[in-house]
């Protein structure tokens, strides 16, 4: 029997991807599913700012890769931005400010069609935050997880229509943030009446350590598929 912490990788099917914007760019990435069932939902992920180290292996999005599906039965999409290298590669093009990288969500959400990938959410932390809020209502999605949204790129006419969009809306802030704490969130989330604000008690905006990542993961799960709480903390 294995403790699930740290980088522990738990059974799944991986494979490397490439994405194509309409722009003309190639992006790099990696599509995770349950090795022994289909996808119940699936994560798309938008990570932390390229400017200031983020990447696809920003250390929440690989380790939900790393558990989720095997864990929650979900499938879990992860690529680098425009710009932006990782061990997997380099994605071509160079950083959008949160504008040009709608084509890279769009050429995402292409991928999921394509593979018919079943309800799909947007899984932004930090700067993907701001991109799964301005560009996420153009996308099939049931809706988006912000996870530590700053909202420095996000103007109130962007955040005021996800309002009656349909779309559902997760806003997991930790209460020690660096830049928007659960008080001021829910100030400005009160836009979206419908948003789920959750505050953490304790976390801080990178999520360090193991007890702050099966926080993150929990608070996910428990917007995107309750049914998988509480998350197993040993495999098999």
């Amino acid at each position: 029997m294995t403790e699930i912490r740290g980088g522990v990788e738990l059974p799944a099917l991986r494979e490397e991807i490439e994405l194509r914007t309409a722009d003309g760019l190639t992006l790099v990435g990696e599509l995770a599913l349950p090795e022994q069932r289909p996808p119940v939902a699936t994560l798309v992920c938008l990570h932390p700012l390229p400017t200031h180290g983020g990447f696809m292996d920003s250390h929440i999005l690989r380790k939900a890769s790393l558990r989720l599906p095997a864990l929650a039965d979900i499938a879990v999409l992860r690529f680098n931005f425009r710009g932006v290298e990782s061990p997997r590669g380099r994605s071509e093009g160079s950083f959008g400010e949160g504008h040009d990288e709608r084509h890279d969500l769009a050429a995402a959400m292409d991928l999921v069609a394509e593979r018919g990938l079943p309800h799909p959410w947007l899984l932004g932390w930090s700067f993907g935050t701001e991109v799964a809020l301005k560009h996420g209502l153009a996308h099939a999605v049931d809706g988006a997880v912000l996870l530590s949204p700053p909202l420095h790129r996000t103007s109130d006419a962007e955040l005021q229509a996800w309002a009656g969009s349909g779309k559902r809306l997760g806003v997991v802030v930790p209460e020690l943030d660096d830049y928007l704490r659960p008080v001021e969130a829910a100030e400005r989330f009160a836009l979206v009446p419908e948003a789920q604000l959750t505050g953490v008690e304790g976390a801080k905006h990178l999520w360090v350590g193991e007890t702050q990542t099966r926080q993150a993961l929990t608070e996910i799960l428990r917007i995107v598929r309750p049914e998988a709480l509480p998350l197993a903390t040993t495999w098999p």
